[in-house]
């Protein structure tokens, strides 16, 4: 594989979670050997969120964001909602989330969820910050959702987008990014592919959801940030566009996506 630039960036990952706990800082570092000069840890529920947190303060090249996962729905409190606002308030938390529906899993009531994530959209808004958005089996009560409380007006990304052409228009015209993940490599996931190739090239992020969704040349290993240069790899090919401009696409949308992210380390490209 072709060696990558110093502008790769992990767009969604879980590094603060346990399963790093005996390596995080060998993975962070074999990802910056990589080329990957920016991470964002995605918190899941209030606990994981300030852990997301306190990584990011300690790493230059590590963002994070804040949230309620749609599994864990059922247990949020009013009380857990106030203390999110507060830690959202940090600087190096720059959007809300992972957020949003899971009808597959089903791990938290239908109703709650919808609760949950609106609560989310609204603290998102009123920050002035992007939200990051699960969706699993649920995007037709998603797309309503964000309809009806307008999500244009607060932008984000969809997070490993799995949906079919049709809703990724309809996230696409309401202004969302999405994102792709490690399972866009695996054999079976042609619908994905073509879907990837039909959306715009400049609402398109990349990430590993590590330390899940291995992709497919590393399959049976856990995932880790470093593996998205796989991810990177086959993008610009389905893009048709040489790997070098494709990372720098992806960057700028990176930054569109999150504007409270500066950049970092991007000035020169590694040898």
């Amino acid at each position: 594989m072709k060696k990558m630039t110093g502008k790769l960036t992990d767009s969604h990952c879980h590094l603060h979670m346990d399963h790093y706990q005996k390596d995080r800082r060998k993975v962070i570092e074999r990802a910056r050997r990589e080329g990957i000069a920016l991470m964002v840890t995605i918190g899941i529920d209030l606990e994981d969120s300030q852990k997301a947190l306190k990584l990011a303060e300690e790493e230059p090249d590590i963002f994070c964001t804040v949230g309620f996962h749609p599994h864990g729905a059922g247990r949020v409190t009013e009380r857990d909602m106030e203390a999110l606002e507060e830690l959202a308030k940090g600087e190096k938390v720059i959007a809300i989330g992972e957020t949003g529906l899971d009808y597959y899993r089903d791990l938290s009531p239908r109703e709650t969820q919808r609760k949950v994530f609106m609560e989310q959209l609204e603290l998102a808004r009123s920050l002035g910050k992007p939200v990051v958005i699960h969706c699993r089996d649920a995007y037709r009560d998603l797309i309503r959702l964000m309809v009806e409380k307008r999500a244009q007006e607060v932008g984000g990304v969809i997070h490993c987008f799995s949906g079919d052409w049709e809703a990724a228009q309809t996230f696409l015209n309401m202004g969302f990014f999405l994102s792709f993940a490690g399972n866009i490599t695996y054999p079976k996931a042609e619908k994905l592919r073509e879907v990837f190739k039909k959306v715009p090239k400049d609402r398109l992020l990349m990430e590993t959801d590590a330390p899940f969704l291995t992709p497919q040349e590393e399959r049976g290993k856990r995932n880790e940030p470093a593996f998205i240069k796989y991810t990177y790899q086959l993008g610009s090919e389905l893009k048709g566009i040489k790997l070098e401009d494709w990372i720098d696409q992806v960057n700028n949308n990176v930054h569109e996506a999150f504007p409270q992210l500066p950049n970092l380390h991007y000035n020169k490209r590694l040898s």
